[in-house]
């Protein structure tokens, strides 16, 4: 073991061995026993940022959000203004009080009121109702006056005016006409094939 003869070496010698040994050590530790830690911390910090950025969207929403309600309140009174126009039912019962409330108004008689089928349209459907009135041409305009003033949208078609002949009738008239109105279809969801995002 004459290669190995540490007592003839200086003691720098020793030093400049136990710091290449630590090194090599030091260097074996980061590498090897540190390096899952330093990429699971480097992980989480990414994390952490993330979180961090949706944390800011989140308090920049939130103080929009007296904004949003307000938005949304608006919307939702002019959706009810909308829907009186063309609703999105029937309502065949209110539309029968408000016409009969007309007639009880004025000097008519309500002889045929007959709904029809609907009409499928783009996004609505038409709706006829044949009407039979017995009035006077003054009465008569009355009538469509006040129901044009309806929030429902209602639209009058073929009208047919003729003389009432018949001896002490309270009618000077007899008229026939088609009464349109609409109703709003509102679309449905068709359910996604399977696979599709």
């Amino acid at each position: 073991m004459a290669g190995l003869d540490l007592d003839n070496r200086p003691w720098y010698f020793a030093l400049i061995v136990g710091l290449v040994i630590s090194g090599l050590l030091i260097f074996a530790f980061e590498n090897y026993l540190f390096s899952d830690i330093q990429k699971d911390i480097n992980g989480r910090a990414s994390d952490l940022a993330t979180l961090k950025k949706k944390v800011t969207e989140g308090k920049i929403a939130e103080g929009r959000l007296p904004q949003f309600r307000e938005e949304f309140a608006r919307l939702d009174t002019e959706l009810q203004r909308l829907l009186r126009i063309l609703p999105t039912a029937k309502q065949t019962d209110e539309l029968i009080k408000k016409i009969k409330s007309l007639t009880e108004r004025g000097n008519f008689r309500l002889v045929r009121f007959q709904p029809q089928p609907f009409v499928k349209q783009d996004f609505y459907s038409e709706w006829p109702i044949s009407v039979q009135l017995e009035a006077s041409y003054h009465e008569l305009a009355l009538f469509f006056d006040r129901l044009s003033r309806f929030s429902r949208i209602i639209n009058i078609d073929t009208l047919a005016i003729s003389a009432d002949t018949r001896e002490r009738s309270a009618y000077s008239i007899d008229t026939t006409f088609v009464m349109k109105t609409f109703i709003y279809d509102e679309p449905t969801q068709q359910p996604k094939p399977e696979g599709a995002r």
